[in-house]
């Protein structure tokens, strides 16, 4: 019914129309008296082999839904309604900001693909956790994005992460720090050695001064080199992160069946989808093989089925976390990977 009707509907609306049109449904949608209980029953397996623990946090389920499809944590329970184990809002910034120019939001649908240069439209910190203090969760689990504002040269960057790091820290089960985004001016030289080093010890530094820590995770960008994936791995252990993300959106345009004419219309953004799917598994198996068994790894990134999904886990995915797929895939990709990651046995 998704594919043939409802997606059809919503591809023919402007992509980030088409986004918020689906936020006011839903939330309507779980307005109505009986209707939330219905669709949990709906959504949900509740099986001891789907749940999964890591640096210290029990997770229902494997599946969680990427940062940047809930920015500003506008659905923290219907998250958990629709069968998702851990929802990661953000990436968020210490003040509010618009991002890019429109259009920035863009399907490729002959790809199952999608480019954004949304810049880190969010509505502020001060916002998000107080939206945060406020939600119902239940079981599941919340990680943080955090970044930093486009006017914050990187010199101050830390300055940014560490007051998201502050704010967010009662309300939110983990950190991700994001210093991988194509989309903000030169964030992507925060993944250089040493100004990732310093920053990510300054997080840890405020980290070892709370009652209770919370585990950082670092996500990567996958059009890093093996070179730079080892100095990542040695930055991860002289650190103490707790694991990693990988992948966010690639700026690679390789192998796209989309016309080249429609794609370089569009211009600049990071692509997602399937076409993603395997440089996400190439980084996940190179990562899983230097550092061995210990590190703990989310997986996101062309993720489009069930199948996806397992492929992950069995090649050494703790966890997995989709965006693209669920757009193309509709609000039942969680349990249907939930169920085949119960009957894979991973």
């Amino acid at each position: 019914m998704y594919k043939l009707f409802i997606r059809s509907l919503l591809f023919m609306m402007d992509a980030e129309k088409a986004h918020h049109f689906t936020f006011r449904l839903l939330r309507f949608w779980f307005a109505i008296p009986g209707l939330r209980f219905l669709t949990h029953r709906a959504h949900h397996l509740r099986q001891p082999g789907l749940e999964r623990e890591l640096f210290g946090i029990k997770f229902r389920n494997p599946v969680g839904l990427a940062a940047g499809f809930d920015k500003n944590g506008l659905m923290i329970r219907e998250w958990g309604d629709l069968g998702f184990g851990f929802v990661e809002v953000g990436t968020v910034t210490p003040k509010p900001q618009a991002g890019n120019p429109l259009p920035r939001l863009f399907r490729l649908p002959k790809d199952q693909a999608i480019i954004n240069r949304m810049g880190f439209n969010n509505d502020g910190l001060e916002v998000l956790t107080k939206r945060l203090q406020k939600a119902q969760r239940g079981r599941l689990i919340v990680a943080g994005n955090i970044g930093k504002n486009k006017d914050t040269p990187n010199a101050d960057a830390t300055s940014d992460y560490e007051k998201c790091f502050e704010a967010l820290h009662p309300v939110v089960d983990f950190f991700v720090v994001n210093v991988s985004s194509p989309n903000t001016p030169g964030l992507r030289e925060l993944q250089e050695k040493a100004p990732l080093t310093a920053l990510l010890n300054a997080l840890q530094v405020l980290n070892k001064q709370k009652p209770a820590q919370k585990p950082i995770l670092l996500k990567i960008a996958p059009d890093l080199t093996d070179t730079q994936l080892d100095d990542i791995l040695e930055i991860v252990q002289t650190t103490g992160l707790a694991g990693l993300v990988a992948n966010n959106t690639t700026i690679s345009r390789e192998g796209l069946a989309t016309e080249k004419e429609k794609v370089e219309a569009i211009g600049a953004g990071g692509l997602s989808g399937a076409p993603l799917r395997a440089r996400s598994l190439q980084v996940l198996r190179y990562l899983r093989a230097k550092a061995g068994p210990g590190l703990p790894i989310v997986s996101v990134g062309g993720i489009m089925t069930a199948a996806d999904a397992v492929e992950r886990l069995q090649a050494g995915a703790d966890l997995v976390q989709i965006y693209t797929g669920f757009v193309y895939g509709g609000a039942y990709l969680p349990k249907r990977i939930c169920r085949a990651v119960l009957k894979a046995k991973v």
